[in-house]
């Protein structure tokens, strides 16, 4: 058996997950929130993530009923992120690997998201969908995502907004500036409501969203849709997607917030893979970079 600690610190969330052969033994995790409109800061993210890490660190050995003789690799992420909190999560990893003598291993934060929602819901070769992206300044608890979903299910009118899709190509730019532009108008003269716009930005994002993915299927002759990312834990989303699976005979796969949103289990599992593999990183190669693409990855554990 194989037993693997994940790190994960790239935003708000700090979270240490134990897995041992696809088996999530401990994922516990803890969010820096911020008062509403402050969003966080990346030297304040680090500090809380600093403040809290070996008390989660604890807690992930305690609920998994090991000991760090137990740990076979240390993972970790090393990217994408904020720079600060990546580089605390870091330097913790690298210190543990070392005092324990195990191996260390740098995970991509998105293939984590991903091996995750894998190994969860048992996809076999899905077309994947990652959505993330949902932290702004507006309101973090729990998290604005939840808010505008909770929102939108009392919004009724639907208001018409910029709809952007090249491809496989979506901009999102163009909505934020039209809300801006209109939504004070809009709501003072009675036009809509705050319900109305969350309920239009969701149907307007959610629907360029599902269309650039079944052209995905197309291309791929695929019948799987898996959801991945904090931003996938919303059901409308999730009852969007499934719509359009049924209409082309596929099946939709998603998870809860225990994994959509960023955990430790989800670098653990991904170390897992890699680990079996044969990858390591040398502690001379343990850095942390900020943009670190999906596809800049080699994904050698999949056929």
């Amino acid at each position: 058996m194989t037993v693997v600690i994940g790190f994960e610190g790239s935003a708000n969330k700090i979270g240490i997950g134990i897995i041992r052969d696809g088996e999530v033994l401990s994922n516990p995790r803890r969010t820096y929130i911020t008062p509403p409109g402050q969003g966080f800061m990346p030297s304040d993210t680090a500090r809380h993530h600093r403040a809290v890490i070996l008390t989660v660190l604890k807690e992930a050995l305690d609920q998994a009923g090991l000991k760090p003789a137990d740990i076979d690799c240390v993972a970790y992420t090393k990217g994408p992120g904020m720079g600060a909190p990546l580089v605390t999560v870091a330097l913790v990893a690298r210190t543990v690997a070392q005092l324990w003598g195990k191996p260390l291993l740098g995970v991509n934060h998105c293939i984590g998201h991903i091996e995750m929602g894998r190994l969860i819901t048992k996809a076999n070769n899905p077309t994947v969908l990652y959505v993330s992206g949902g932290n702004t300044q507006i309101s973090n608890d729990p998290s604005p995502g939840y808010n505008i979903e909770q929102m939108a299910k009392k919004g009724s009118q639907y208001v018409e907004l910029p709809y952007t899709v090249k491809g496989m190509d979506v901009s999102f730019s163009g909505i934020l500036s039209y809300i801006e532009e209109v939504a004070h108008k809009m709501l003072s003269s009675g036009q809509c409501t705050a319900e109305d716009l969350c309920f239009s930005l969701q149907e307007t994002l959610f629907t360029m969203l599902v269309e650039i993915t079944e052209r995905a299927m197309a291309h791929c002759g695929s019948q799987e849709v898996l959801i991945v990312g904090g931003v996938g834990c919303n059901l409308r989303l999730q009852e969007m997607m499934g719509v359009m699976c049924q209409e082309r005979g596929a099946k939709l796969f998603a998870t809860d917030e225990r994994f959509c949103i960023d955990n430790g289990a989800m670098i653990a599992q991904a170390g897992w893979e890699m680990f079996r593999s044969g990858k390591v990183t040398e502690l001379e190669d343990s850095w942390i970079t900020q943009r670190y693409r999906t596809d800049e990855v080699e994904v050698t554990w999949r056929d």
